[in-house]
């Protein structure tokens, strides 16, 4: 089946890794077939966000059977290019970088973390879960066009010359989680993770809008 990735909703796109970690845990309990609403309960996505995010794809269930998930998770492996690693590079090794380090992304088999930068040279030359740091100014030499993912972690004030670097190194994806909203070409995406701006938000909802 072809599918226009374009057409996809955004919303839509940023739901399928919840729904493909999910398909994974369900055919490691050995469960072959899952409806709408226990992916509903599952996920916590109403039923009918997921008919429609998964009606994008094509008839991937049958009415009063549900959804096959061999054949699902299949079909989210490829449309997520589980089968292929993306080489990530994290830049500023400082408390929430090495956490980062040393959680690298365990429970997924397609992402991981090779290579860290920081500009402190007690760290550089040190290896934390097996990943080397190196000096910011090695970034273009040691990133080669090879790995076109970054995160960044570091202060707020060298957030956008850092950024430079990194488009200047051809990274095409950067996972922001410095407060600052920096500017890339149009040929570069960024997602912003304020984690102080997330826990305000909670805390509001949990005053204004109780459960």
């Amino acid at each position: 089946m072809n599918i226009d990735q374009t057409k996809i909703p955004q919303a839509t796109a940023k739901r399928l890794p919840l729904y493909y970690r999910f398909l994974e845990s369900l055919q490691s309990s050995g469960k072959h077939r899952v409806s709408s609403s226990e992916l509903s309960e599952a996920v916590k996505v109403d039923s009918a966000t997921i008919r429609r995010d998964f009606s994008y794809f094509g008839a991937l269930g049958k009415k009063g059977y549900g959804y096959n998930v061999n054949y699902l998770l299949s079909f989210f492996r490829k449309t997520l290019d589980q089968d292929a690693v993306t080489k990530v590079a994290l830049v500023g090794v400082g408390n929430l970088g090495t956490a980062l380090l040393n959680y690298n992304f365990s429970k997924s088999n397609n992402t991981r973390i090779v290579m860290a930068f920081d500009v402190d040279e007690n760290k550089v030359g040190q290896e934390i879960a097996s990943v080397p740091i190196h000096h910011m100014d090695e970034l273009a030499e040691r990133m080669n066009n090879e790995v076109e993912v970054a995160i960044l972690t570091v202060p707020a004030n060298a957030a956008q010359s850092i950024t430079d670097k990194l488009v200047a190194a051809d990274v095409k994806g950067i996972l922001n989680f410095t407060p600052a909203r920096i500017s890339v070409p149009e040929d570069v995406r960024i997602h912003h993770i304020d984690l102080a701006v997330e826990l305000q938000s909670l805390i509001y909802f949990l005053k204004h809008y109780p459960l």
